[in-house]
């Protein structure tokens, strides 16, 4: 499975994102590749994704995609994206 976390610039909050999912995963015990990018690279990057998170600024950017795209409101918010994750991968 893969997972791409997406900012403007491919370092800050998608870095931030990926380091707190893959915590969240290890937790569930769920195996994942997840990808931190930025919104320029998302076609290239996340054409075989299962899931993207992001803010939502940049859910329009996205476009069409058959990913997942979850909205994460606080980045820092463990809980939140193990809620999140798991709704999507039941």
């Amino acid at each position: 499975m893969k997972i791409v976390t997406i900012c403007g610039a491919g370092i800050g909050s998608s870095g931030i994102l990926k380091a707190n999912a893959e915590r969240v995963l290890a937790k569930l015990d769920i195996e994942a590749d997840v990808v931190a990018a930025d919104i320029g690279s998302i076609a290239s990057v996340g054409d075989d994704a299962q899931v993207i998170l992001t803010s939502a600024e940049f859910v329009e950017a996205i476009g069409s995609t058959f990913a997942d795209v979850i909205v994460i409101q606080n980045h820092f918010d463990q809980a939140e994206l193990t809620e999140k994750l798991q709704k999507s991968l039941g």
